[in-house]
């Protein structure tokens, strides 16, 4: 009978053979194709991939796409999707490829288990058919269908028909594992109390061998195929990246399995670093670990790198940054992994690298904000941002929207970026009750009859003109926007009982030496003249600004909505007037970076005004978080200066974003000084001389002392500043310089 034996290893073998090559021979596009259709049987959605085709029309005829279009209530949509199912279930094949290979398994499946225990009997008896007692074997033929059976079955509850073998991986195994114990535990117990005790050897060498048998062939096809295109891979010489992987943990091996399974990704990870000198020499999925990072530069000229991967999600955003500054010094196109948080959600994959950019040669650690005060200061609240389709106005609206308002107004002069966040925050909060107006800060009418209306609890002041070299063209512009519109704007939060108004300013404001920056100092002192004027109760002193007449439209709105604002502003307190103060953000309308891309683009020459320039800089996101926490600290007054990080040289931005591009600064792209623009200051202040620095909870957002002035005369000041800038006035520079002591101005 050892020709029993030898036609079930046959039998074996053949089976493995056919479905593993069952499987390699179809194209990606039908794997892909395969795949969706398995993962549709799986959920238990058999006619889930007709869905997508009905919905897009795709697969339908001309009449048919008419009738599911025309198509208006549920009922009729079903009675289409019914037609529709049953003309493509007679298009359909008898069945499916992966259905097939699950058959091929079963009938493996029912060889595989006999021969593994078949074999088992026979290697107890010394490999020889002869010696094998009669009782023994009678015993296993008689139980061996009721075991077959319940195998099967056992198999195809734990799915180990229903997976795609190509992306096997430890959750099949463990499957796997425990279908063989549970079948193995039925072996023993079953064939021990219902046929004949078997010998120990039988049982233990019968469950390896099934074991075995059942993970070699599930298995198999995962590394025929990962080997196949391999060899592919070098045959055709079609490896387009030569990679440098920096980080051999979890993440890092994430990233090599997902370059080496993926054929589309012509790419091939040479070498590994990490700074762990327990991991020096060792491998990972077969790349070295070559050295840490100051092996960076020899290991690239070495292993003749082109691309490099940085796949420390939980590193910090300083170790991230030297890392990459040593990066770019060898000129290959670099891709880092964001965050940790991809790596918790299991969202760790080639497809969520980003290219380098230079906000990440910038970086720091993430900047903590105290979101539960935030969120309570902004929770059921009526929010007004003024320039809400701005660079920080918008973020502003995004994050604002995060927190649960109770109705966010957008007020913005250009419609396009309005309408622009609008459709954006309506995709993203569907539930958001959001009122989009267009108007200018400087229309009194407009934007008294606004706050009016919707009486907003929290005001984020984002509404100005903030390019430094086009108000120094236009200098009356800038006052009658930015000083006369924040007034405006405040004049109509305190009439109305508003309970914050928070003015975004810059640090530009500090010793200013161009009108904007000038213009800004006066929109804080303009804030500051508010505040006092709330807290001391009074609210009609303030001069009407050209044709500030608000009882005139409060009067009418009053009417129409039958009642009366300054009664219901009655049961208000006061309103806290702050400004925040910070420097430029990356990234944001007439920031230097997109015009340094453009010009990278364009083959160059990039231009910086001064070898010598610094400024301050952080991400819009991050300024926009410190100036929501900010407006939590407000008590009334205060100027609230944001930590930018250290200064960095505009020079050195403009060589590193060149390196990021691919090209040598200075050879491939020149760098050119233009010299300073009118108005342009070497470096940025934070502080004035006479202002002190007190701190706050959060250590990143201090507070500035607001320096004493004589309001009744700024409001004086501040009437005939409005007069001469709408009579576009020559010596407005002179008449801002006796209001802004601190503002240097060239004649």
């Amino acid at each position: 009978m050892w020709q029993i034996i030898i036609v079930l290893l046959l039998l074996l073998v053949l089976f493995l053979f056919v479905i593993v090559f069952a499987l390699a021979k179809i194209n990606a596009g039908d794997r892909k194709r395969e795949d969706n259709e398995q993962e549709a049987f799986i959920r238990g959605g058999i006619d889930a991939g007709y869905d997508e085709s009905m919905e897009n029309g795709s697969g339908m005829t001309g009449e048919e796409e008419r009738k599911w279009k025309a198509a208006q209530t549920n009922e009729e949509r079903d009675r289409v999707q019914e037609e529709l199912m049953r003309k493509a279930g007679r298009k359909k094949k008898v069945m499916e490829h992966w259905q097939a290979i699950a058959l091929w398994l079963m009938l493996y499946d029912v060889v595989a288990v006999n021969a593994a225990f078949m074999l088992a009997l026979w290697v107890r008896f010394d490999c020889r058919y002869s010696l094998i007692p009669d009782i023994y074997l009678g015993s296993f033929l008689k139980f061996a269908p009721w075991y077959t059976v319940f195998c099967i079955a056992v198999y195809w509850v734990l799915r180990l028909y229903k997976s795609v073998w190509r992306f096997a991986s430890f959750s099949e195994l463990f499957r796997i594992g425990a279908a063989n114990v549970v079948t193995g535990l039925f072996q023993i117990i079953g064939i021990t109390l219902f046929v004949k005790r078997m010998p120990i050897s039988y049982y233990l060498f019968g469950i390896m061998l099934q074991f075995v048998f059942t993970v070699a062939v599930r298995f198999s096809y995962r590394f025929i195929l990962l080997e196949r295109n391999r060899n592919k891979q070098s045959e055709e010489d079609t490896v387009l990246h030569r990679v440098m992987l920096i980080g051999a943990g979890a993440a890092g091996q994430i990233i090599i399995r997902d370059l080496n399974r993926a054929s589309e990704v012509k790419a091939k990870v040479c070498c590994i670093i990490d700074d762990n000198p327990n991991k020096m020499g060792r491998y990972i999925e077969g790349i070295p670990i070559v050295g840490n990072r100051d092996d960076i530069l020899l290991s690239a000229e070495k292993y003749k790198i082109d691309q490099i991967l940085l796949a420390i999600p939980s590193a910090s955003a300083e170790v991230k940054r030297d890392i990459l500054n040593i990066c770019k010094e060898t000129g290959c196109e670099m891709k880092i992994l964001p965050g940790i948080y991809q790596l918790v959600n299991g969202e760790v994959s080639i497809s969520k690298m980003k290219s380098v950019a230079v906000e990440d040669l910038l970086g720091r650690d993430p900047i903590q904000v105290n979101m539960e005060e935030i969120f309570n200061a902004l929770r059921n609240k009526t929010i007004l941002v003024t320039g809400g389709g701005g660079s920080i106005g918008s973020e502003l609206c995004r994050q604002i929207a995060a927190h649960g308002p109770k109705r966010l107004i957008i007020f913005d002069i250009y419609e396009n970026n309005a309408y622009e966040i609008e459709q954006e925050l309506r995709r993203k909060y569907p539930k958001l009750d959001l009122v989009v107006l267009i108007g200018s800060v400087r229309d009194s009418r407009r934007v008294d009859s606004v706050f009016a209306e919707y009486r907003p609890d929290v005001v984020y002041h984002a509404a100005a003109h903030k390019h430094v070299p086009l108000m120094e063209t236009s200098p009356c512009e800038a006052i009658k926007n930015n000083v006369l519109g924040t007034y405006k704007t405040a004049s109509a939060a305190l009439q109305s009982g508003c309970e914050k108004f928070v003015l975004i300013s810059t640090d530009k404001a500090v010793n200013p030496t161009n009108i904007m920056g000038a213009s800004k100092r006066l929109c804080e002192m303009v804030i500051q003249t508010m505040d006092r004027l709330s807290k001391q109760g009074k609210t009609m002193d303030l001069p009407d600004l050209n044709g500030h007449e608000k009882d005139t439209v409060y009067e009418m709105v009053a009417a129409t909505r039958e009642y009366r604002v300054e009664e219901d502003v009655k049961d208000r307190k006061y309103t806290d007037f702050v400004a925040v103060r910070f420097g430029n953000v990356l990234g944001s309308n007439g920031s230097v970076i997109p015009l340094f891309k453009k010009q990278i683009e364009a083959g160059g020459p990039v231009t910086v005004t001064h070898p010598d320039i610094i400024r301050y800089f952080m991400t819009i996101p991050e300024a926009v978080s410190l100036v929501l926490q900010a407006g939590t600290y407000a008590k009334g007054g205060e100027i609230f200066i944001l930590d930018m990080g250290a200064p960095v040289k505009i020079d050195t931005l403009a060589r590193n974003l060149i390196k990021l591009s691919g090209y040598k600064p200075d050879v491939d792209i020149s760098v050119v000084y233009t010299g300073l623009r009118p108005g342009e200051k070497l470096y940025e202040e934070k502080l004035m001389a006479e202002e002190g620095m007190k701190t706050t909870p959060n250590k990143l957002i201090h507070i500035g002392s607001p320096i004493p002035f004589d309001v009744e005369k700024f409001l004086i000041d501040l009437d005939n500043l409005a007069e001469s800038s709408y009579c576009n006035q020559d010596d407005i520079r002179e008449l801002v310089g006796k209001v802004v002591p601190t503002y240097r101005y060239k004649v």
